[in-house]
């Protein structure tokens, strides 16, 4: 018997995760690892054990993981405290002599030059140290981190954003969700996946697209970064988290969030979800 563990379970990315795993092992074999009595009910809804943990606590980590075969490490969503949460995670991990950890890093971590990547690498490096076999899950942009303003777009009929031409390959969070639990599952141990959509769209295409299918006029706002940081300080993002989005926008007008390899289509068995699918959705 193997067992599973996916941590940040009740995330929107793990949620999807544990129910696309459900479908790959015998639901007795996972564990969830959350932080509140509400998401350990509705895991237990859905027959799915649950072990309490928190990526700051090292301590509740080690009894987390005993007898935890394979761990998926998803990334915390604590930008700035990555690095040291992650460490924690793989700390306990080798002291509870898991055997594979598969973590959720960013595409081209080590080449895209991101600022968002810096963590990411550091917990890459930190699990080739760790000695404990991993595969690196490099995700691609999310759709939904640009479906989010959505409302604010029809709104205003305009989506802002540093990117200039540079072209996203985006893919559902369920594409990625798959992704994550066919790789815990196993079978593709040792591996760097560079995980990215089938298709890629500009941010002008983008706006095309929302007006196509909303039937409102929106158009693409392109914003030299510092002024598409203070916009996004603006709206009342913290201003480390708007420096490192808007970075993010434009290391993408670079290349750094496309990628043509059709690697996650090809793990998941099937087309990924075409961008204007999940602006349907968001409608």
């Amino acid at each position: 018997m193997t067992t599973y563990l996916v941590t940040g379970a009740s995330g929107q990315l793990g949620q999807r995760v544990v129910d696309h795993l459900a479908t790959l092992v015998a639901k007795d074999d996972i564990l969830a690892l959350v932080r509140s009595d509400k998401a350990a009910e509705s895991f237990a809804a859905k027959g799915i054990a649950t072990r309490r943990g928190d990526y700051t606590d090292a301590t509740a980590l080690a009894a987390a993981f005993a007898g935890v075969d394979r761990l998926l490490l998803i990334s915390s969503s604590e930008v700035g405290q990555r690095a040291v949460q992650h460490g924690n995670v793989i700390k306990a991990a080798k002291a509870a002599g898991v055997a594979f950890i598969a973590y959720t890093s960013i595409l081209k971590a080590d080449t895209g030059d991101m600022a968002l990547a810096e963590e990411h690498l550091a917990t890459e490096t930190a699990l080739v140290e760790s000695g404990i076999p991993h595969t690196l899950l490099r995700n691609g942009w999310y759709s939904e981190n640009i479906t989010m303003t959505l409302a604010q777009d029809l709104e205003l009929g305009q989506h802002f954003g540093a990117a200039g031409d540079g072209t996203f390959a985006t893919a559902s969070r369920q594409d990625f969700a798959e992704a994550a639990a066919i790789v815990l599952a196993g079978g593709h141990d040792g591996e760097v996946l560079e995980l990215a959509g089938d298709a890629a769209f500009s941010l002008a295409d983008y706006a095309g697209i929302v007006t196509d299918l909303s039937g409102k006029e929106v158009s693409y706002t392109d914003m030299p970064e510092a002024a598409f940081a203070e916009a996004l300080v603006g709206a009342g993002l913290p201003a480390p988290f708007a420096a490192i989005l808007a970075d993010s926008d434009a290391k993408a007008a670079k290349g750094a969030l496309f990628d043509d390899s059709h690697t996650l289509s090809k793990l998941i068995g099937h087309p990924t979800e075409p961008i204007a699918e999940t602006v349907k959705a968001a409608l």
